[in-house]
């Protein structure tokens, strides 16, 4: 009998939040009878593609064909990979493959796996592309055999409305790896110059709208004011990059809060973390929220998305309001006391094998198991 063929589809392969969940998830995945590809439509660095290679997974990376035929040259691999299984993680690749695919002869089982409730329709977001995600969801949901929400919140969202067969997993890390991050906390801090001493807050996301960092910048600095010993250290990339940078300048924050860019492997700078601070506008279920709480590490967090199914104000962790750089700034202060602290790492540590990643990688070996034994029934 041979190998059950599986294509994952995902947009990008850069360090964003889906793209280390599918990575690390089939890092993990039981090799048995399974073949395994990814192709991504894109990729700016070669980080996860490397991981992924080195775990025997194929790659396919779409990102040297010419932007306006890149969709064609998605749908020709597909069809030319023949997989058994097709799960893909992002809702335009989706809509133009699913069409496609529901034509071949011998079509493969059709999922979608969910990172994200719908963007809010604000001046802070483009509305075009708001729509056309909108528009991409509408088409896809009602096609798929499996949709799979990365949260309750995601399963509950506009992203899924129309699934006929909707599925929940919160995903997950590698938690021992996280720990044994954790004990080298000093090895890593020293990496990024944090002072000795120092309270460090970690922030890991991509400088895009959604992550606010502007409100956290505003935050850092009434922090600041009362905190000599905090430092805050900024993970990521993205568009937004040089103005929070230029933000960080005007207010006269430079050394105290510092963007360190892309870090590779990005969790150990979380498990380095005194506190793991987000300030976002929407959310699905950040990685690095599994990240910090697998390593023992409170979140400080605005009250969005999936968060709250994790992190649980008092006790591993603060939530705030959205929008508020007061309340986030009050969040983070509560935070830094040091009973406080002692109590909130308490609960981190104690909730840590909720998120592992192995446990997910599992489950989707079960569910492809499940619809092809169900198709040749």
């Amino acid at each position: 009998m041979r190998d059950l063929r599986v294509c994952e589809v995902v947009k990008t392969l850069d360090a964003g939040g889906a793209e280390v969940l599918l990575v690390e998830r089939l890092r993990r995945a039981p090799r048995a009878n399974k073949d395994y590809t990814v192709v991504c439509l894109q990729a700016s660095t070669d980080e996860l593609i490397e991981r992924l290679r080195a775990s025997g997974i194929t790659v396919v990376n779409l990102g040297p064909s010419p932007r306006p035929l890149v969709y064609a040259d998605l749908v020709r691999t597909v069809r030319r990979l023949a997989p058994d299984v097709l799960n893909v993680h992002s809702p335009t690749p989706a809509a133009v493959l699913w069409p496609f695919v529901r034509l071949a002869r011998r079509r493969p089982l059709l999922v979608s796996t969910v990172h994200y409730c719908r963007r809010p329709t604000t001046v802070h977001f483009n509305r075009l592309t708001t729509g056309i995600s909108m528009l991409a969801d509408r088409l896809t949901r009602r096609l798929d055999d499996r949709t799979v929400a990365v949260s309750s919140q995601v399963a509950h969202s506009p992203s899924v409305r129309g699934a006929r067969r909707l599925l929940t997993r919160v995903h997950g890390v590698d938690v021992t790896e996280q720990r044994l991050w954790a004990t080298r906390s000093a090895i890593v801090r020293c990496e990024f110059g944090v002072p000795e001493g120092a309270f460090l807050v970690a922030c890991v996301a991509n400088f895009r709208p959604e992550k606010n960092h502007a409100l956290l910048i505003q935050a850092a600095a009434e922090v600041l004011r009362a905190r000599a010993d905090a430092v805050f250290l900024l993970a990521g990339d993205g568009p937004l990059k040089e103005h929070v940078a230029g933000e960080i300048e005007r207010r006269g924050l430079g050394g105290r809060v510092r963007i360190l860019g892309r870090v590779r492997q990005a969790g150990r700078l979380a498990a380095a973390a005194d506190l793991v601070v987000l300030s976002s506008h929407y959310e699905g279920l950040p990685v690095v929220v599994m990240e910090a709480l697998a390593a023992g590490v409170p979140v400080v967090s605005t009250e969005v998305g999936g968060i709250p199914e994790l992190v649980r104000s008092g006790w591993n962790g603060i939530l705030t309001e959205p929008g508020s750089p007061a309340a986030l700034a009050a969040g983070i202060l509560e935070a830094m006391e040091p009973d406080v602290h002692r109590r909130l790492r308490s609960g981190a540590a104690a909730g840590s094998e909720g998120v592992e990643m192995a446990d997910t990688a599992e489950w989707f070996e079960h569910l492809y198991e499940e619809m092809t034994a169900a198709r040749r029934d």
